[in-house]
């Protein structure tokens, strides 16, 4: 992972996790302004409620400062609330969060305290979401190696895979010893920023719950478009 320089790309890009693609490559050119369920649009999504609290918090007002939100913004027409920037692409972008992918209240009260707590000027931004990214990467790819068949789990048996990853989390917080060596060193950095960032495990199985099932269903439209071609 590489770390930028300056404000404005306030976090690396590189990321297979957070940054992969941006929510508007996919929605730009549709007709109407809903959007889509996938794994992509929601990280993309949470960036933009990331990017709109900063903004609020630290009463940024160059647009270019905060790209997604200025793409935001513009694709689903947001108006400037108060004269702040952020703040109606905050409302916004957590009633999609809410409604679209059933994301709970609680899930966006931590992203505040944790930034609240945290990033008290521009020039702590860059070290918080370099770390934010590191937690989120770190703990998709632990689950990813403990979890391994349970994630084969039929998404029809939700509460068994919510259950699943509750469990799994729990572990990478409190497990004292794991079998292998990396998957030991990768839990103990999971727990640095997590104590580090002021994330729960509610909040960790909140997000995880939401990828895995995400992915689940973009994996079975993948293959019925498949199925559908032959």
């Amino acid at each position: 992972m590489r770390k930028t320089n300056n404000f404005r790309n306030f976090a690396p890009q590189n990321s297979n996790l957070f940054y992969t693609m941006s929510i508007f490559s996919k929605l730009f050119g549709k007709k109407d302004n809903a959007s889509t369920q996938s794994a992509e649009d929601f990280m993309s999504l949470v960036r933009v409620y990331f990017q709109s609290v900063l903004a609020v918090n630290l009463g940024i007002t160059n647009i270019r400062a905060i790209p997604d939100v200025a793409n935001f913004k513009r694709l689903f027409k947001v108006p400037t609330t108060g004269g702040k920037l952020g703040l109606g692409e905050k409302t916004v972008s957590k009633k999609m969060l809410m409604q679209d992918y059933g994301m709970s209240d609680n899930f966006f009260k931590e992203i505040d305290n944790s930034i609240k707590k945290h990033v008290r000027n521009q020039n702590q931004v860059q070290a918080y979401m370099y770390m934010y990214q590191g937690f989120t990467a770190d703990l998709m790819m632990m689950i990813s190696n403990l979890m391994q068949w349970k994630l084969r789990v039929p998404a029809m048996f939700a509460s068994v895979i919510k259950s699943a990853v509750e469990d799994t989390v729990h572990d990478i917080c409190t497990k004292p010893v794991f079998k292998k060596d990396d998957e030991q060193k990768t839990a103990m950095q999971i727990r640095t920023y997590k104590e580090r960032l002021d994330y729960s495990e509610e909040w960790m199985s909140e997000f995880v719950y939401k990828v895995v099932m995400l992915a689940k269903k973009e994996k079975r439209t993948n293959n019925d478009e498949k199925e559908a071609t032959k």
